[in-house]
């Protein structure tokens, strides 16, 4: 049996209004949460290839606080079979480096054939962590696939650059991450959501993974901020009144920030 990983992330809805926190992180309880849409397309992947395979089966692996489970939840209503939410109250603050290396552990110990995870969080975007997760976990990563199929050699995708789309073949065990190319995902049913209430979902804590609380948080992270400043508001732009000569003030106005 093919085992999947999919790594999800329980993200902040961008449509509401971010808040930080005095420690620099984000206010996660000022806004509502949801799956990151990215990691949406990751779980459509993994289905996609249990739905071709027949012989797959789907874990679904979150970091983060107690909503989180909510991603999980919408992930297993989409399909699969298990889920496992790491929550520990010392992972706050965590970064790209620490979770990387909290994640590759829950992923060591679920077992793992072929691991899935969107190519960036909607939320801090940086892209890095599939990288870093291979690099913990010593195997192959292939990156920003528009398209993955598994073949006898092992994964498939093709990559798509400004230059060429490339086909990336690499044996199994192997990393991969998808984009927001690879396929739109499939809504939930409601017979799916149902199900999903009944799929297990375990937790673990740091201990649970053999960790220290140093090697996560903002104890153990490599990266700080230091300041934030809150975007200004808008402000109107110029009106320009039409009384003959609106022709010559519009072109003066765009060749002033050089828009022609």
């Amino acid at each position: 049996m093919l085992r999947v990983v999919v790594l999800v992330k329980y993200t902040p809805d961008l449509a509401g209004s971010i808040r930080f926190a005095e420690d620099g992180t984000v206010d996660r309880d000022a806004v509502d949460g949801q799956l990151s849409e990215l990691d949406e397309c990751a779980t459509e992947q993994a289905l996609r290839i249990a739905d071709s395979t027949g012989d797959a089966e789907i874990a679904y692996l979150t970091m983060g606080p107690s909503g989180a489970v909510g991603a999980l939840r919408k992930a297993l209503a989409m399909g699969g079979h298990k889920a496992l939410h790491i929550l520990d109250g010392a992972l706050h603050g965590s970064d790209a480096i620490a979770t990387s290396r909290v994640l590759a552990e829950a992923v060591r110990r679920l077992g793992y054939d072929l691991v899935i995870c969107g190519m960036a969080s909607t939320d801090a975007g940086m892209g890095v962590l599939p990288s870093m997760l291979a690099e913990h976990l010593g195997v192959p990563q292939l990156t920003y696939a528009r398209a993955l199929t598994l073949t006898d050699e092992g994964a498939r995708i093709e990559r798509e650059t400004d230059a060429a789309v490339e086909t990336v073949v690499s044996s199994l065990p192997a990393v991969v991450s998808v984009t927001d190319r690879s396929g739109e995902a499939r809504y939930p049913s409601f017979k799916g959501i149902m199900a999903a209430k009944k799929k297990p979902v375990e937790t673990w804590t740091l201990a649970d993974l053999g960790l220290a609380a140093e090697e996560a948080g903002l104890t153990g992270a490599r990266s700080a901020i230091r300041s934030i400043t809150a975007r200004p508001p808008r402000q109107a732009g110029p009106r320009v009144t039409d009384d003959g000569d609106g022709g010559a003030a519009l072109a003066d106005f765009l060749a002033t920030r050089k828009f022609i």
